[in-house]
Parts: C-alpha cells; sequence; structure tokens
C-alpha cells in the first residue's frame, strides 16, 4: 500500500462532514455553483502545489509558498 502524505476534509453549513480522506500525491474538491466549478487541488510531489480554478479561463497554480505571498500582497493594511 502506498504511504498517506496529506488527509483531506470536506465540512457543510448542513452538519454534512467528510473528514480523513486519504491521498499519496494529490486531492481536489470541487463545487458547483450553477453551471460554474470552482476547483482546488493540491498536489504534494516535491513541493506542495496548489491550483485554483474558477471555470475554464480563471486559473491559478502555483507553490504554498507562492499562494501564501499572493494573499499576503492583496491583504491592505488598516
Amino acid at each position: 500500500m502506498s504511504e498517506i502524505r496529506m488527509t483531506g476534509e470536506i465540512r457543510t453549513d448542513y452538519d454534512c462532514e467528510t473528514t480523513g480522506l486519504p491521498a499519496e500525491r494529490w486531492g481536489e474538491a470541487v463545487f458547483k455553483v450553477g453551471d460554474e466549478e470552482i476547483v482546488l487541488e493540491v498536489s504534494v510531489e516535491k513541493n506542495v502545489i496548489v491550483a485554483i480554478m474558477a471555470g475554464d479561463d480563471a486559473v491559478w497554480k502555483g507553490t504554498l509558498k507562492g499562494l501564501k505571498e499572493l494573499f499576503k500582497s492583496q491583504i491592505k493594511p488598516q
């Protein structure tokens, strides 16, 4: 059997919860809103790679470090 390198969780406001989903290399969560899909994919190959997709033409993919830096750059001091 392969090594479990990460686990996933999904929770909703209907008190639905799935925890401990094992993954060796990657996992993704897909949310459908009408005809749109929002996808979060996490890969744990050599580095942690994160991809966020909102439809076919709005995609961001990079390292976890890059995602943190992107978020920090969008936070404006008050």
